[in-house]
């Protein structure tokens, strides 16, 4: 396991926080790339319970500021016939107590892409300050698999990691080609 004394040598680790909020702020903006990078070098450099907690530390904040902006932006087009999926069309609607565990359910939801969570959530008349604790909430169990993942695999042989390795971009590949991507 890579220590984080041997990747920052005499730099002060909250460089290395600072990198890894950032970073998660500017994937949530981003909307459609996925976090889980992110989450494995947390767990990496720093372990895993405090790369976990960062790691929600770094998807709250951007899932945060990425409602702001989200609804900054929806103000502004006054579109909320945006989504084909019933439950986000009903988020959108949505208020109150149900907006909530709907949310916290989203999050949960491992399919359910978190950029359109949060614009949908951007969309109803949900509070900021609720949307982060319910965002938060529902993002605890996801991350807390997606870091026992990442943690189960750190732990098996580099024969095996190359492997899911290759695996992964061939589903990729396969998936990117289907869509007409490549």
């Amino acid at each position: 396991m890579m220590h984080l004394e041997n990747l920052l040598g005499d730099q002060p680790i909250w460089w290395a926080v600072f990198i890894s909020i950032a970073a998660n702020i500017g994937v949530s903006i981003a909307g459609v790339l996925p976090s889980a990078a992110i989450t494995a070098a947390n767990i990496i450099v720093f372990g895993f319970w405090p790369g976990f907690l960062l790691s929600i530390i770094g998807e709250s904040i951007g899932a945060v500021l990425s409602f702001l902006l989200y609804r900054k932006g929806v103000q502004a087009i006054h579109h909320k016939k945006m989504f084909e999926h019933r439950s986000l069309q009903w988020l959108a609607k949505t208020k109150g107590r149900q907006a909530f565990w709907l949310i916290i359910a989203l999050r949960i939801f491992p399919f359910m892409p978190s950029g359109l969570v949060t614009l949908a959530s951007a969309m109803s008349q949900i509070q900021w300050w609720v949307f982060a604790l319910a965002s938060t909430l529902g993002k605890l169990p996801a991350l807390l698999m997606e870091a026992l993942l990442v943690h189960g695999i750190m732990q098996t042989g580099f024969g095996l990691q190359i492997l899911l390795v290759m695996v992964s971009c061939f589903v990729l590949f396969i998936v990117l080609r289907k869509r007409k991507i490549v």
